[in-house]
């Protein structure tokens, strides 16, 4: 952030701004908009796109943005942001193709949606930062080989769990420790959770009933691990990590969850804990030199062998200009994959499902996610989480069974099925997915 701050603070100065161009209009890119408008400088808010018009005009009225421009065409939106006018639009894809636009934000947790504008972004030369966990879980590796084959910076942000997993990843190895466990940590765990019972939260905070479930019934916390994964080349342990166990003890003393030989024989993990006092993620690390261990009690780390670092916050919206930042000045991706997917989300089955029953989205009231490592996804054909929407069953799964290719038939032409297979076929080098798709057995 001290590098950041004055890289923003020369920007204003010397010009020019950095373009921003927000996709989804609900409380994040609320909160998004009002701190770029308001509170950073060397960056403009230019563009916002929703589906239902009157809510992106909101989100710039939140940040005292009283007129608006509404485009409905690339030429209106050029004009409008070439003039200093805040625009508005229910065309993605006009922000997507703008050359008054450098960066994208897309928060709108869509995977099919997302994979289809932000192709498009890349080829009009867009950096582009997610604040959309389950397009990055579920297809961010090959979506990285397409940003950098057209030469653009493809982001998770900071503020979120996965950033701030990532950062505290990268500043405990720059310290000389060797980090073995990165944790998350949650307030409520029930996979059964459903938009019903997530209500009263959901209009209390302004959100999404099927966004606050997905946090409840552990969907998000597995996509978002899975995105540290991928980063850091850690596995689960186990499918599912540790589905919630509690912890409500010093986080000093965490490290005694877990077993140094088997975090160490597995090179790392990630993982998440329900309840621990005064944390949102942690890293737990170890120092192969005496010398330093000796250093590390004395400034109060404990004894190890698992030294614990953790942060006590997410603040959300308010870092997401800083991953924008690196980006766009800096080129530099917050939780880069460093190849392709290490752990994957799987769907499981929330209730007893039917033959012939056509599933609903994640964070609804059929299915759940978990985090599972790639080689169990792809040996066993699981299906992920975050395609489930529009998937027709050919047959009953029973409750907390995970879902398979054999158990759905697919909606017609979705790019991200076919990214899916791509993924896979490009960094493992299978194409069971791709001969699925190409037989047409899996499609209604």
């Amino acid at each position: 952030m001290i590098l950041l701050d004055t890289a923003l603070q020369a920007r204003a100065a010397e010009g020019p701004p950095s373009r921003v161009g927000l996709l989804g209009a609900r409380l994040m890119a609320q909160g998004l908009t009002n701190m770029i408008v308001n509170s950073v400088p060397g960056m403009r808010m230019v563009a916002v796109y929703n589906r239902r018009l009157p809510r992106a005009q909101q989100v710039y009225n939140y940040s005292g943005l009283a007129e608006t421009v509404t485009a409905t065409t690339q030429a209106q939106l050029e004009d409008a942001i070439r003039r200093g006018k805040p625009a508005v639009t229910e065309d993605a894809f006009l922000l997507a193709r703008s050359e008054q636009i450098d960066v994208l934000v897309d928060t709108t947790g869509s995977v099919e949606f997302g994979a289809r504008v932000l192709l498009e972004a890349f080829k009009h030369k867009k950096h582009v930062v997610l604040m959309n966990a389950e397009i990055d879980a579920t297809i961010g590796p090959i979506l990285q080989v397409y940003a950098e084959k057209d030469g653009v910076v493809l982001s998770a942000c900071e503020g979120d769990e996965p950033g701030v997993q990532v950062n505290l990843y990268r500043w405990v190895k720059g310290l000389g420790l060797t980090p073995r466990v990165m944790g998350n940590v949650k307030g409520l765990q029930d996979p059964y959770r459903n938009p019903t019972t997530q209500k009263g939260f959901a209009e209390k905070w302004g959100q999404n009933p099927a966004m606050v479930t997905s946090f409840a019934d552990g969907s998000k916390i597995s996509f978002e691990q899975a995105i540290v994964a991928n980063a850091t080349g850690f596995v689960v342990r186990s499918r599912g990590m540790s589905r919630g166990v509690e912890y409500r003890d010093d986080v000093m003393k965490i490290g005694s969850l877990y077993d140094i030989d088997e975090v160490r024989q597995l090179g790392g993990i990630i993982d998440y804990v329900v309840g621990t006092p005064l944390t949102k993620v942690y890293c737990l690390a170890e120092h192969p030199d005496p010398k330093q261990q000796h250093y590390l009690s004395l400034y109060k780390m404990g004894d190890g062998p698992l030294y614990s670092f953790f942060i006590p916050y997410h603040l959300v919206h308010f870092e997401v200009p800083n991953a924008i930042t690196r980006a766009v000045i800096f080129r530099d991706s917050v939780a880069k994959p460093l190849g392709g997917p290490v752990v994957e989300v799987c769907a499981v089955a929330k209730r007893d499902l039917k033959a012939g029953e056509t599933l609903d989205d994640y964070g609804m009231y059929m299915t759940y996610g978990e985090a599972v490592n790639a080689d169990e996804m792809s040996r066993a054909r699981y299906f992920p989480e975050g395609l489930v929407e529009g998937c027709r069953l050919r047959r009953n799964v029973p409750k907390d069974a995970v879902l398979t290719y054999e158990d759905v038939i697919l909606p017609p032409d979705r790019l991200a099925d076919r990214l899916r297979a791509e993924q896979y076929a490009h960094f493992r080098g299978e194409t069971w997915l791709e001969e699925l798709l190409l037989s047409g057995s899996t499609v209604v």
